[in-house]
């Protein structure tokens, strides 16, 4: 005759693991539940990004930051002429950039003389160089709707 002991732990042991299994199915269902959802919404991240991208590129076309490089063609550069172009439209940095189409940090590299513009940069420069303080905040309000 089996030990009363050992047929007692066996049946302890088999009872626990059926206990064990019905309350993990629960959280398994809920696990794949969730690895479903993060699924989902990472495809639905991702096709927000090209949207977005997508939009970008046509609001830079309509807003005419891809200009012509023949603009560029015998312009010249001075880092005084966009401080004071800049100062007399009173726009901040940030704001000068956007109508040119670059960051805030390369429009103050330009006026502190530590780089260029780019050939494409020169162009978008010199199309707005004519623009006045009127103007260029009401590109700057086009920009943001």
């Amino acid at each position: 005759m089996p030990n009363l002991a050992s047929v007692l732990k066996a049946e302890i042991q088999r009872l626990a693991r059926k206990e064990a299994k019905a309350s993990l199915a629960t959280t398994k269902q809920a696990s794949a539940h969730h690895r479903r959802d993060i699924a989902r919404l990472k495809r639905e991240v991702a096709d927000l990004a090209r949207r977005l991208a997508s939009l970008e590129r046509q609001l830079r076309k309509q807003t005419g930051r891809s200009v012509p490089k023949a603009l560029a063609a015998g312009a010249r550069f001075s880092p005084r002429s966009v401080k004071s172009h800049r100062a007399r439209i009173q726009v901040s940095a940030a704001d000068y950039a956007r109508l040119v189409g670059v960051s805030a940090l390369t429009v103050y590299n330009w006026e502190s003389g530590k780089t260029r513009p780019q050939q494409q940069q020169l162009a978008a420069l010199v199309a707005i160089r004519g623009l006045g303080k009127r103007e260029a905040w009401k590109r700057l309000d086009e920009m943001d709707e």
